[in-house]
């Protein structure tokens, strides 16, 4: 059996709200977030999978516990560590800066990983998962390197499932929140 992967973004932060970058930052959801993963549960109702897995994160293990109960926290599905810009707000970083961010390719910042890195992690998890359907509760930045990977690139809104067939690298879906999420790291 091929592996499959329900990838979800965790539901907004005040962070993801007002473009300010988290990463490895501990920071809650909204109310607005806790809708959109409670919004999520009936996308993920009747569904069974091998798994159910979330970064060790808070804005992951609430929205996994809002969209679906309980998860195995695992710190290998965290965010890219952005390091010295963790905490800064997107509209005062340098326009190179940003530039690479948005490109998502050979970068790393101070004290952070660079996106190669961030990958290796995510790898070293999924490839320890058995064969069958796994619903994973991440981060924006950890979805965006796995759908690469399958052949389509984009960021997804806070709130939104993707479904891969890692086996053979191939996105089967995405399906977003119906609970509206703005887009602030947009180019």
């Amino acid at each position: 059996m091929a592996l499959e992967l329900w990838l979800v973004r965790h539901g907004e932060t005040a962070c993801s709200r007002d473009g300010v970058i988290a990463g490895w930052t501990d920071v809650p959801l909204t109310a607005n977030g806790a809708a959109q993963a409670e919004a999520l549960r009936p996308l993920l109702a009747g569904e069974r999978f091998a798994g159910v897995w979330s970064s060790d994160l808070q804005r992951t293990v609430t929205t996994a516990r809002l969209a679906w109960g309980e998860a195995t926290a695992d710190a290998r599905l965290r965010e890219v560590n952005f390091g010295e810009y963790e905490g800064r707000a997107w509209a005062t970083l340098d326009p190179a800066v940003r530039g690479a961010i948005a490109t998502f390719d050979g970068f790393r910042p101070a004290r952070g990983e660079s996106f190669d890195e961030t990958f290796a992690r995510v790898a070293t998890f999924l490839s320890e998962l058995p064969d069958g359907r796994h619903l994973v509760f991440t981060h924006g930045g950890v979805i965006r390197l796995l759908t690469r990977a399958a052949g389509q690139d984009g960021f997804v809104p806070t709130g939104t499932v993707v479904g891969l067939d890692w086996s053979r690298r191939a996105v089967l879906f995405t399906r977003e929140s119906s609970i509206a999420s703005p887009r602030p790291f947009d180019e």
